[in-house]
């Protein structure tokens, strides 16, 4: 396992070139499509083709974004099918082709070519984003794929306010259209370049036949994005927040020029902060996460979203003084309004990495590329919805540009809840990770040996109502936990044992229909695959030591054979969730930011399982000292 900083990746070779290649074909995206934007405004003011401005501008967009609803099924089908490294380096040798085409469409100002281009751009575009996520779990290992994902995301935006910001810089010099010729050529050499030392990987499903049927194709690839319930749901959460994203990003020019009476520069101010708060916020996923995919950081990264633009909303002022980038970076209220936009883009980067890298870890590796195109579809129709909804309520509805950012915010906050809804896994990974960096900091030892796949028991000693919860955060997998009924139905904690899936057992003596529903519970979740964690012991310490084991262990592995994973839990005595000093929940906790341990030891085969044996490897692992 690696636990260096993700900037390590930036000085390895399976990353390094891919990197590269990805964010120069990023800035050249946005430098060609920003050059053809600013040539139509300011130098086609009669119009382009014959069409208006304005509506040349519109159908531009439309262009670009045309060819992942019509390509991305191909595309996927191949990224799966094909060596991916091979498929980059051929998507980048077609963006020097188009770039050397757009050079003198460009240098002489020819529309209708420099349109036709864009187009391609777009297509090349929708071959690359597939085969962009899909070979990141193929090049980089379990906990760097957080960073990983942290980094592209970072190097996307960053590219585009360069890219963006290239071509103001390029428009304001007196042989503009020459120099965006050569830079876009050059950019594109430098991508095939770099697109060259990417390491070879494996391809994921050579016997895929691919289908050359692209409406068809694309219908395929959402109907496969809903065979994972879980990945659904996140692929929608990705494809609201480029909703939101391209609400803001489309909002800032009129924004800085009619809320703010700001210049040119104002639009510059506000686009270089919202991005660089994405930047730095994906850049914290991995710190905040602690080198593994972590769903619990994404509802903190959903209230942000909401809890800044909602103060976006009142920090603009009713009246408001001429302003330029100057007096957004020193006067109050300038401040005020690039914080909450950076607090916006922070908050973005923490929800938006975590999903990207939730839906590749996920995905069945043979379908991961379709799975990933079938997501650049659903953005792209999120995109265009989000430019029309934008329409809809600046227009008829006559909202200004604060209420629609604070429309935004408000309903935000309803599509995340209603996403938490369906997933509980998402709001329970955010109250464990609160929990793990309020009250405790949890130790792990050997939980590289729960198998990665596959059902197994996991069993562990019982020491507080909060044994779950931590052990639930601190391994990769989902685990469905097994528990006396009356702390399961426990006022304080119930709730979130419930919302965790525990099976509530009782012994079979007392209640024995819930023990048959029990055992039937954990048969079913064990023939799905799962782990499932049990506390042998059947109640909570009262005195801090490991007491006797049941023999109910033996009886559920002789019924359903798999391997059991022994487990110890210290330093939870004598919290406020455990028995010490009174029952659990009836006292103060006497400090916070506990340090605990959860140590695990390699797997027992079934036919090796006693009670007593088991006892035995939980009370050696507990009096381990870490």
């Amino acid at each position: 396992m690696s636990q260096d900083s993700q900037f390590r990746l930036l000085q390895k070779r399976r990353f390094l070139p891919f990197f590269l290649t990805q964010f120069l074909g990023a800035f050249n995206d946005n430098l060609y499509k920003n050059v053809l934007l600013l040539l139509m405004a300011y130098s086609a003011t009669a119009g382009v083709m014959g069409l208006p401005v304005n509506m040349a501008v519109n159908l531009a967009a439309g262009l670009f974004i045309l060819p992942f609803v019509l390509f991305s099924g191909v595309a996927g089908q191949l990224a799966d099918k094909c060596e991916k490294s091979m498929i980059i380096r051929r998507i980048k040798l077609a963006e020097v082709v188009i770039m050397l085409m757009a050079a003198p469409a460009l240098w002489y100002g020819w529309y209708e070519a420099l349109f036709v281009l864009l187009f391609l751009m777009g297509v090349q575009s929708t071959f690359f984003g597939p085969v962009k996520y899909a070979i990141l779990p193929q090049v980089l290992v379990q906990d760097e794929l957080i960073g990983g994902n942290a980094l592209v995301e970072t190097g996307t935006f960053v590219a585009i306010l360069l890219g963006t910001l290239a071509a103001g810089l390029a428009m304001g010099l007196e042989n503009a259209a020459q120099v965006a010729a050569a830079g876009v050529v050059v950019m594109a050499v430098l991508g095939y370049l770099s697109a060259r030392a990417i390491p070879h990987v494996q391809a994921e499903a050579p016997d895929l036949v691919v289908r050359l049927s692209p409406i068809r194709e694309t219908r395929n690839l959402i109907i496969l994005t809903r065979e994972n319930h879980a990945v659904f749901l996140a692929i929608m959460a990705i494809s609201w927040f480029w909703f939101l994203g391209a609400a803001y990003l489309t909002q800032f020019p009129n924004f800085a020029r009619m809320d703010l009476l700001g210049d040119e520069s104002v639009v510059t101010v506000l686009l270089a902060t919202f991005i660089v708060g994405i930047a730095l916020g994906s850049m914290l996923c991995e710190r905040l996460s602690g080198h593994r995919v972590e769903l619990g950081i994404v509802p903190l990264g959903s209230l942000g979203l909401s809890l800044f633009g909602i103060d976006l909303y009142f920090s603009v002022p009713s009246s408001p003084a001429a302003s330029d980038w100057w007096f957004m970076l020193s006067d109050p209220a300038g401040l005020r309004i690039l914080i909450d936009l950076f607090g916006v883009g922070l908050f973005g980067g923490l929800f938006i990495v975590p999903l990207y890298a939730f839906v590749q870890q996920e995905t069945v590796p043979r379908k991961r590329a379709r799975v990933i195109a079938g997501l650049n579809v659903i953005n792209a129709l999120f995109m265009v919805a989000s430019a029309l909804v934008g329409m809809l309520l600046l227009g008829p509805f006559g909202l200004s540009i604060p209420e629609f950012i604070l429309v935004l915010s408000i309903a935000n906050l309803v599509v995340v809840a209603f996403i938490y809804h369906q997933v509980p896994e998402f709001a329970l990974r955010f109250i464990i990770w609160c929990l793990s960096h309020t009250l405790y900091r949890v130790h792990h030892e050997g939980l590289e040996l729960i198998p990665e796949e596959g059902p197994a028991l996991l069993v562990c000693n019982h020491v507080s109502y909060m044994d779950a919860p931590v052990i639930g955060g601190a391994i990769r997998r989902p685990v469905r936990f097994v528990m006396d009924d009356r702390i399961f139905n426990s006022k304080q904690l119930g709730w979130l044992f419930r919302l965790a899936q525990t099976i509530p057992i009782a012994p079979r003596s007392k209640k024995p229909e819930v023990y048959a529903a029990a055992m039937a519970s954990i048969a079913d979740e064990l023939a799905a695959g799962h782990l499932v964690c049990i506390f042998p012991e059947g109640k909570l310490t009262t005195d801090g030591e490991i007491d006797e084991f049941r023999s109910g262990i033996e009886t559920l592995v002789a019924q359903t054979p798999v391997p059991v994973v022994p487990m110890a839990l210290r330093g939870l005595w004598g919290s406020v969730f455990s028995h010490k000093g009174g029952p659990a929940g009836t006292h103060l906790p006497h400090r916070f930011w506990s340090r605990i341990t959860l140590a695990a030891s390699a797997p027992w085969p079934p036919e090796r399982v006693t009670a007593k044996g088991l006892e035995g490897e939980v009370r050696r692992l507990s009096a381990l000292r870490f």
